[in-house]
């Protein structure tokens, strides 16, 4: 039984990703689809609108036959340990292929990519550091460092083809045996802010959900129907669609409590940032704040990404772990088919395979547990707990 791994966030679950799984599966063979999902909180480093447990059960519902989670350290991470992370994590579930979206929509100019990156990666090196030297955000310098040496053929301007392309890397380097492969985002941009039809971008989806508040029909025409009754469910029972803002209090509060020195301590507080920061702990909403702190060095992803870890009190020293091998799989939901795959491999898993919260001696999984906490943060006393609880339960099952 062979299976072929997507990495994914599902935010929320839309028609696009149903696209892109059924298409995985058809193009690579698979009998079985692996997703490999963000917890809580997310790459770009914004809350998930609905918690890991409602967006495993529409991933499961729309195609997917089994969700682990991409432990939190690497889910809020520039793209490169974003992928290591999970390309690990898929390695260790023993997947033969790892199919992505990308605005390309063909293999092979990411492998000349990567094969041109690896020939000149001192110079690439060289350069990157050159333009931030100068000023440029990570992207931004990474951007032109490619195309100083020569990689043309692909556009890493684009989102999905800088993740790709952070995929096919962390392939080659951390899981050789597994094939890379692509198929054409339809449409849309990952960040487009404006609804496209039936395909459109989880961004422009969520902007119309905190907008209205409500699920409009621009919006019902591009979700499938389970991911329609998860979201007016949860939005029912817990009383919002997490945003930032929901997060701002506990953030200021943070800040009026915390000192310089406390502040330099977490992860991805650098080059004095703590200082600026500290100066719109003032400020009255998050977007103001972000706003106010926001330069053409500290783009708003990175600095949201940084809040996160204020959030979810990650510090500097324990940063390491993203050099170190994912030590093991968190099991969020399958179907039968999911099951079946689970029970012919697992005895080549070679790491911890986690149906049920457990006591696990790892600080990678403590700070899984961390970040959910502070993911509940917003919600009633009683949502909390329940949540809490939630932890403890055994996966989903469809």
């Amino acid at each position: 039984m062979q299976a072929t791994g997507i990495i994914v966030e599902y935010n929320p679950f839309h028609l696009g990703h149903l696209y892109h799984a059924e298409q995985s599966r058809k193009q690579t063979g698979a009998d079985c689809i692996i997703a490999v999902m963000s917890g809580p909180f997310l790459q770009r480093g914004e809350p998930a609108i609905i918690d890991k447990w409602e967006r495993t059960r529409a991933a499961l519902t729309g195609a997917v036959d089994l969700v682990v989670e991409l432990p939190h350290l690497f889910a809020v991470q520039h793209g490169d340990y974003f992928a290591k992370g999970a390309v690990e994590t898929l390695n260790h579930l023993n997947v033969s292929s790892i199919c992505f979206g990308s605005e390309e929509g063909h293999i092979s100019p990411f492998l000349t990519a990567h094969r041109t990156w690896q020939e000149r990666r001192s110079s690439f090196d060289r350069i990157l550091t050159s333009h931030l030297d100068a000023g440029n955000s990570f992207p931004e310098a990474s951007r032109r460092a490619y195309e100083s040496i020569g990689i043309q053929d692909l556009d890493v301007s684009r989102p999905n083809n800088i993740l790709g392309y952070s995929y096919v890397k962390a392939i080659a380097e951390y899981a050789p045996s597994i094939q890379p492969a692509t198929i054409k985002r339809l449409k849309n941009d990952y960040h487009d802010e404006e609804m496209t039809g039936h395909i459109s971008s989880a961004t422009s989806i969520r902007k119309d959900l905190h907008h209205y508040h409500e699920i409009t029909e621009d919006v019902k025409e591009t979700l499938p129907a389970s991911t329609i009754r998860t979201l007016a469910d949860y939005k029912f029972h817990k009383g919002l669609w997490h945003s930032w803002e929901h997060y701002f209090p506990l953030i200021q509060y943070l800040l009026q409590v915390s000192s310089p020195e406390e502040l330099r301590e977490i992860h991805g507080m650098e080059e004095g940032l703590e200082y600026r920061i500290l100066k719109a702990a003032d400020c009255t909403s998050f977007k103001e704040m972000m706003e106010t702190v926001k330069t053409k060095r500290y783009t708003w992803t990175r600095l949201q990404r940084l809040f996160v870890h204020l959030l979810t009190n990650i510090k500097k020293k324990e940063s390491y772990i993203l050099d170190s091998p994912v030590p093991y799989v968190r099991v969020l939901g399958m179907n039968e088919k999911g099951r079946k795959y689970l029970s012919i491999h697992k005895k080549n898993i070679e790491v911890p395979l986690l149906t049920q919260l457990k006591q696990l001696n790892h600080p990678l999984f403590d700070m899984d547990i961390r970040a959910q906490k502070a993911y509940l943060s917003p919600l009633s006393a009683v949502n909390r707990t329940e949540g809490v609880k939630r932890e403890r339960m055994p996966p989903v099952m469809i």
